[in-house]
């Protein structure tokens, strides 16, 4: 397996594989996922090369680091990397209290996630999500979904992000600067709220959900270039769009569609069967274009697409080994799929 290394100055490198491993999916998102096999698909993900877990409490309410527990236990803890947020703190269910989670989160411990992004809010979030992954530490500690996406409107989120940087994101920097975590950052679904950020502190990676894929680019309006600038790392999440990059033609037809987590709207589709024409005429999969096209640009350090079953996360071992053509890329700028200003290798 690919890797590449973060290393900020001098702040401590990490070593990242291409392919990582995002825990949303084994969290029961969107169906129930059995231990056991919640458990083969880590394994085959480790079997495969994957060597960085991003998690958070969102998913599954904290099943998902209950899950990474027993399947790190035993390893070499300097092997592998792991992150996890903060953001929402998870308490028991009151009383006929209705569990609301961002997704679609099934069969999951009955806990109401709470935000908070205060100073304490992170210290507390960061023990008891050690306590779930039964870890005395974790490499990356990102501040969760400060977007306009989770919070509903411009001004809420404003409110969140004014939150964090009086409170959580001081908590951050002195977990880094004692060496508690190695890096910090944020991961979120929106490329703005990154910029915001970069332009008010010291942050090392973000985590940017579907903002930079084969399907859209506009991150690279201004985002990009200054976290480049400024040695940001970039961990890709959501490369296929929530599904629909890696869905054949006669299940987009069939409605099965998804985009940001919604149905699909037609201007997506339209798009998709464009870059899939062109993938197939040079004998390309979609997929495997899907994977390896944000990786050209030199500030993204992995891709972590999720994966439910093995045969998943077998696939997307297959797209990070591929090998795309430049033509592919070359045609896909000239037809106005990618931007003209998009690093290709």
């Amino acid at each position: 397996m690919k890797t590449r290394v973060w290393d900020r100055g001098g702040k401590g490198a990490l070593r990242f594989t291409e392919l990582g491993f995002g825990t949303a999916p084994i969290g029961n998102l969107y169906r129930t996922v059995t231990e056991a096999d919640a458990r083969a698909v880590l394994d085959a993900a480790w079997d495969a090369g994957v060597r960085n877990f991003d998690t958070a409490p969102l998913y599954g309410l904290g099943l998902s680091e209950t899950r990474l527990n027993p399947f790190l236990r035993g390893k070499n803890r300097d092997d592998y990397i792991v992150a996890t947020k903060i953001g929402r703190l998870m308490r028991a269910t009151r009383q006929g209290e209705t569990r609301i989670a961002i997704g679609k989160f099934f069969d999951v411990p009955s806990r109401v996630e709470v935000y908070d992004y205060s100073y304490d809010g992170v210290m507390r979030s960061l023990e008891f999500s050690l306590e779930r992954l039964g870890l005395d530490r974790v490499d990356v500690l990102y501040a969760h979904d400060l977007d306009v996406f989770t919070h509903g409107s411009q001004a809420a989120m404003e409110a969140r992000l004014a939150e964090f940087m009086q409170g959580g994101y001081k908590a951050l920097v002195s977990l880094r600067d004692q060496g508690v975590i190695r890096a910090f950052g944020a991961g979120l679904n929106e490329w703005q709220p990154c910029q915001w950020l970069t332009e008010r502190g010291d942050f090392d990676l973000f985590l940017l959900a579907g903002r930079y894929t084969l399907l859209e680019q506009e991150a690279l309006a201004s985002f990009l270039p200054l976290a480049q600038s400024r040695g940001i790392g970039i961990v890709l999440g959501g490369p296929y769009n929530s599904g629909v990059l890696a869905m054949s033609a006669t299940d987009r037809a069939a409605g099965k569609a998804f985009y940001n987590y919604d149905p699909a709207p037609d201007w997506v589709l339209a798009r998709v069967a464009r870059i899939e024409a062109i993938c197939t005429a040079h004998g390309v999969r979609m997929v495997d274009a899907a994977f390896q096209f944000p990786l050209q640009h030199p500030a993204v350090v992995t891709v972590i697409p999720g994966g439910q079953t093995v045969g998943e996360v077998q696939a997307n071992a297959r797209a990070a080994a591929a090998i795309i053509p430049h033509d592919l890329w070359a045609e896909l700028q000239a037809e106005g799929l990618i931007r003209e200003d998009a690093p290709l290798g």
